[in-house]
């Protein structure tokens, strides 16, 4: 199979941290990609809690500037510097973020030990042979993205069934590939026969928004969704005055955008004992539905 894309939650937590979650963070791997999602303050801390060395960090995806999301940023910047990151650091984000980017850099100084190139994106703005990260504008303060990361599906030869049939690399392959079929040591073998047909994968992170009509579409047949959940659906006309949707909204979401699990974050700390409240209430509208952990990690 596909190697498979992990995610680790590294911060799960609100506005205000608790003993028990710290401010947002993700980290998705998938082979050499390292994108780490929102950095909260303390995030490099928990890197070192999960046991993940943050030069394994390629990109970082910032869904706004407000601090509970970007206040881990100068310190990881430094530790970078200090662990020997050699890599071009690329980070994203919404109009706006190149300048509070810049502000970090007046106030803590440049980063002159490795290469940080910002981009302000939206819509498809990666994409390689394996994988391609689209970004959709949000309703929070300040311009806010969601992203969604995706793994392209498609038909490859099973190296399994090479071996068993005893088929070695070559032109024949290529053969193979372009007409269907091949003839090898005498006999014939289809495309079908010898290959794998595996479905897309697709994680995405909804992080401080109200509720808008753009969601359920930017994170339609996710495998994994990541939501925020700050209010309970008691607080409903709260959450709308803030900019940011209830348990219930990202229960509502996930039905309609016909996805294969939910997953609830920037759990505030009003919940800090009651989170299984939020749960009932997203469950009331999708069943699929958990409040992982700081350092909970899945696969997909």
């Amino acid at each position: 199979m596909t190697e498979k894309i992990k995610l680790t939650f590294l911060g799960t937590g609100g506005m205000i941290p608790t003993e028990k979650r710290n401010h947002p963070a993700f980290f998705l791997s998938y082979g050499n990609e390292g994108i780490l999602v929102d950095c909260g303050e303390g995030t490099q801390i928990q890197f070192r809690k999960a046991k993940i060395s943050p030069n394994k960090i390629t990109r970082i995806l910032l869904t706004h500037r407000h601090g509970d999301h970007t206040f881990g940023l100068p310190g990881l910047f430094r530790t970078l510097a200090m662990s020997g990151y050699k890599k071009k650091l690329l980070i994203y984000g919404s109009k706006g973020i190149k300048k509070t980017i810049d502000g970090i850099f007046q106030a803590f100084g440049d980063t002159t030990e490795y290469e940080i190139e910002v981009k302000e994106v939206l819509g498809k703005f990666l994409e390689t042979k394996d994988f391609l990260i689209n970004a959709e504008k949000m309703v929070h303060g300040p311009l806010c993205n969601a992203y969604s990361f995706v793994l392209k599906g498609g038909t490859r030869l099973d190296k399994k069934k090479l071996r068993k049939f005893k088929i070695k690399e070559g032109k024949h392959l290529s053969d193979l590939k372009q007409k269907g079929y091949m003839i090898y040591d005498g006999k014939k073998y289809t495309l079908k026969s010898l290959a794998i047909t595996e479905k897309e994968k697709k994680v995405s992170f909804v992080l401080d928004t109200s509720f808008n009509d753009r969601i359920a579409p930017f994170v339609k047949d996710s495998d994994l969704f990541v939501c925020e959940s700050g209010f309970g659906e008691e607080l409903a006309e709260k959450a709308k005055e803030y900019m940011h949707l209830t348990s219930g909204e990202a229960g509502k979401i996930a039905k309609k955008a016909n996805v294969e699990k939910l997953c609830l974050v920037h759990i505030s700390e009003r919940y800090e004992k009651k989170s299984s409240e939020l749960l009932k209430q997203a469950k009331k509208y999708f069943k699929n539905t958990f409040i992982p952990n700081d350092l909970d990690v899945l696969s997909v």
